[in-house]
C-alpha cells in the first residue's frame, strides 16, 4: 500500500501549524508555551556544556583574552552557562551578570519585554546595548584584576 503525499498538501499543513503558531503568541498561554519552549532549551545547552566542559575544558575561549591576556565583555558567558548547568546560580551571576540578565530577558520575552524592546527607536535601543557592553567590559576588567574599583 502507497500513500501519495503532495507537496502541495505538505505546504498547506505546515502553513496551518506555522499560522496557529503565530495566532497563540497574541494570548498568554502562547507566550507561556513560548518561555517554557525556551527555558527547557536553554537548561538542556546548559547541562549540556557543562558535561562537555567537565569531560575537556578548552581553557579560555575568548581569543582577545587569550592573546593579548584582556577580556572582552563578552568573556564569561560561556562559563555562566557551565556554572548553570552546574546549579551554581552565584558563580553563574558573577561570571558575567550582563550576560545573565540579557539571558533572562531573551526567555521572558514572549511575555512582553520582547515587544517592548521592539517598539523602542533604534537609537534608544543601540545605546542600551552600548551601555550593557561598557557595564560588562568594565565588569571583566576588575574581575580579572586588569583595573580596580
Amino acid at each position: 500500500m502507497t500513500v501519495a503525499v503532495s507537496a502541495t498538501s505538505v505546504a498547506g499543513l505546515v502553513n496551518g501549524l506555522t499560522g496557529r503558531w503565530h495566532q497563540s503568541a497574541d494570548r498568554l498561554s502562547g507566550a507561556v508555551l513560548r518561555v517554557v519552549l525556551r527555558v527547557g532549551g536553554v537548561a538542556a545547552a546548559a547541562l549540556a556544556v557543562a558535561g562537555l566542559h567537565d569531560a575537556h575544558d578548552p581553557g579560555a575561549l575568548c581569543l582577545l583574552r587569550r592573546f593579548t591576556g584582556i577580556p572582552c565583555p563578552a568573556c564569561g558567558s560561556t562559563t555562566v552557562f557551565i556554572e548553570a548547568g552546574h546549579g551554581h546560580w552565584s558563580a553563574a551571576l558573577a561570571a558575567n551578570p550582563v550576560t545573565v540578565v540579557a539571558a533572562v530577558g531573551l526567555l521572558a520575552a514572549p511575555l512582553g519585554p520582547g515587544r517592548w524592546w521592539w517598539q523602542l527607536p533604534d537609537r534608544r535601543r543601540n545605546l542600551l546595548l552600548g551601555a550593557a557592553l561598557t557595564v560588562a567590559w568594565a565588569w571583566q576588567l576588575c574581575r580579572f584584576g586588569i583595573i580596580r574599583p
